[in-house]
C-alpha cells in the first residue's frame, strides 16, 4: 500500500486529508490511526512487529501460567520484594533512576513522580506483600445453580494478556505484576523518562524473581521502546485482552480511542483533581488539615478545586487561604490559587503567602499539572445545588469531598454528583493500596458514563473472565 498527497480516509463516517508530513514517513507495512477529532496518527512497521512479538510472546507465556501453582505466584511476589529489601539492589535501582531524573530535569520535564525514594521502595515491597498474601481467584465458584439430573456452576478464569501504558513513574512494577495473581501475564510500556529505572527494575528484580519461582519469563514484559508510536501500536493489538491506560488529558484519550477501534476493552483514567466543596457548617481546623493535607504533592487524587458557599465567604477563605499556604510553606514554595471574582478579593486580604491569578473562563475544567509549586482554583457558589451542578459541568467527573458534618448535606451530594470517589475528608484517599489494601492497576473518572458492573478502582484480582462448568448425571436429559 501506498500514499499519495490528497489521498483520504474515512474517519467516523467523514473523509479526512492525511497530511503530507504523514505520507512521507508512510511505507507498506506501517499503520494509520484515525481519531474522532480529525488526527491521523502514524505507527511504523518496526513498532508495530516489536510490539507483536511481545504480546505474542506474553500470550505464550498466558497459557504456560495456567499450569503454575497458586504457591509458585505468591513466590515471585516474595522473592520480587526481597530483592528490592537487597541494599546493593536498591542502590543500583536508585542510581539508574537518579540518572532518568537528571535527564528530565535537563529537558525541563517534571520529576515529582520519576523520583524513587527508599520510601517509594518500601511502599513497593508492602504492595508485593498483599499480593503475596492475597488467594488465588482462578477458579474460585461465583453460583452454583441446580436442576434435576444436572448442574452449572460459574467459574472465575483468568482474562489474558493485559497492556499497561504508565506514564514516566517506576513504582508502577508493583501494579503491573497484581495480574498475575489472577492468572493473566502482561506487556506494559511506561514513559519514556522512566525507561533506564524500568529496564534496571526488570533486569535486576522482575527477571531474577520470575526466574526463582520458575514461572515463565516472558509473563512480564517491558516494551523497551520510547515513542508515543510504540503506545498506540500496543493498544491496537488485537491479541490483547485488556489496555490499561494511566495518566491524563488528550494521550490517553487517544490510547483509549484507538483500543476500542480494535475491540479491546479499555480501562481508561482520563483527567485527574479532586473537588473540594464546604458545606453550610464546616469545622475550621478540620477544613485547614484536610486542605493542607490534599496538597501535600501533585497526582491524580490531589484537591484540584475548592468550591465555597456564598454565605460563608468572608468567614471560612481567610482558613482555607491559610492552608494552601502552609501546603506552599512545607515545600519552600509559595502556593498559586486562581479565584473567581468573588473570592479574590477577599484572598488579597489574607495572611499567608499567595500568588493570586484571575480565574479565567474555563478554567474550572483544567486540571493543574504542579510539580513542586502547590496549585489550585477558588470559587464561590450560590447554595449545595449550585455547586453539584458546577461539579458535574465542570469536573472530570472523579473525585469530591464535602467537608460537612450535616447528613442531609452529604446525602444529597451522593445523589446527585456525578463521581465514583465521594468523600468528607482529605482527597488523597482514593488510591487502592491505601484504600482497598489492594494495590491498584487504574483508577476511572466517569467522563465518558458510569463504568459498567465494577468500581472505578482496577485490581489485580478485578482482571477476570468468567466460565461455566456443566455437570450432567441424567444421561436422559435433553430439551
Amino acid at each position: 500500500m501506498t500514499l499519495k498527497s490528497g489521498d483520504r480516509i474515512i474517519i467516523n463516517g467523514r473523509p479526512v486529508v492525511v497530511d503530507d508530513a504523514v505520507i512521507n514517513k508512510f511505507v507498506d507495512g506501517d499503520a494509520l490511526f484515525g481519531l474522532s477529532d480529525g488526527q491521523i496518527l502514524h505507527v511504523g512497521k518496526g513498532e508495530l512487529a516489536l510490539v507483536d512479538n511481545s504480546v505474542s510472546a506474553a500470550r505464550t507465556a498466558f497459557r504456560e501460567l495456567g499450569n503454575c501453582t497458586a504457591d509458585q505466584i505468591s513466590l515471585f511476589y516474595s522473592k520480587f520484594a526481597e530483592k528490592l529489601l537487597d541494599s546493593k539492589i536498591r542502590q543500583s535501582l536508585l542510581n539508574a533512576n537518579a540518572m532518568d531524573v537528571q535527564s528530565a530535569k535537563e529537558r525541563n520535564r517534571q520529576t515529582t513522580r520519576l523520583l524513587l525514594t527508599e520510601k517509594v521502595l518500601d511502599a513497593m515491597v508492602d504492595a508485593l506483600q498483599m499480593w503475596q498474601m492475597t488467594p488465588q481467584t482462578t477458579g474460585k465458584v461465583l453460583e452454583l445453580v441446580e436442576h434435576d439430573g444436572w448442574r452449572v456452576q460459574s467459574e472465575v478464569a483468568p482474562l489474558g494478556v493485559v497492556a499497561f501504558v504508565f506514564e514516566g513513574r517506576p513504582n508502577v512494577f508493583a501494579d503491573a505484576t497484581g495480574v498475575l495473581r489472577s492468572g493473566n501475564t502482561c506487556v506494559f510500556r511506561i514513559g519514556s523518562d522512566a525507561l533506564g529505572t524500568a529496564r534496571s527494575m526488570m533486569e535486576l528484580a522482575v527477571r531474577p524473581a520470575l526466574e526463582e519461582a520458575s514461572l515463565p519469563l516472558d509473563s512480564v514484559i517491558l516494551l523497551d521502546a520510547a515513542s508515543h508510536s510504540s503506545a498506540w501500536a500496543l493498544c491496537a493489538n488485537r491479541k490483547i485482552a485488556l489496555a490499561v491506560a494511566r495518566g491524563s488529558g488528550t494521550a490517553v484519550s487517544q490510547l483509549g480511542e484507538i483500543a476500542q477501534q480494535s475491540g479491546t476493552a479499555v480501562s481508561l483514567h482520563g483527567t485527574g483533581g479532586a473537588w473540594m466543596l464546604l458545606g453550610k457548617h464546616p469545622d475550621a481546623d478540620r477544613l485547614s488539615q484536610v486542605i493542607e493535607r490534599s496538597l501535600d504533592r501533585k497526582v491524580c487524587n490531589t484537591l484540584n478545586v475548592i468550591g465555597i458557599p456564598q454565605s460563608l465567604a468572608t468567614e471560612v477563605i481567610p482558613v482555607i487561604a491559610k492552608a494552601i499556604s502552609s501546603a506552599g510553606e512545607r515545600r519552600g514554595q509559595v502556593s498559586i490559587v486562581h479565584a473567581c471574582p468573588q473570592s479574590l478579593p477577599l484572598l488579597k486580604m489574607c495572611d499567608g503567602s499567595l500568588e493570586l491569578a484571575p480565574l479565567q473562563d474555563g478554567e474550572l475544567s483544567v486540571e493543574w499539572e504542579w510539580d513542586d509549586i502547590p496549585e489550585c482554583s477558588v470559587f464561590v457558589f450560590d447554595d449545595l445545588k449550585h455547586a453539584v451542578e458546577m461539579f458535574n459541568e465542570y469536573a472530570p467527573n472523579f473525585i469530591v469531598s464535602l467537608v460537612s458534618d450535616n447528613k442531609e448535606e452529604f446525602e444529597f451530594v451522593w445523589r446527585n454528583i456525578e463521581a465514583p470517589f465521594v468523600g468528607n475528608g482529605f482527597t488523597r484517599w482514593v488510591d487502592g493500596q491505601f484504600a482497598l489494601n489492594k494495590p491498584e492497576l487504574g483508577l476511572s473518572n466517569w467522563q465518558n458514563g458510569r463504568v459498567l458492573g465494577r468500581g472505578s478502582i482496577l485490581s489485580g484480582d478485578s482482571v477476570y473472565s468468567v466460565r461455566y462448568r456443566a455437570d450432567q448425571q441424567d444421561i436422559n436429559l435433553s430439551r
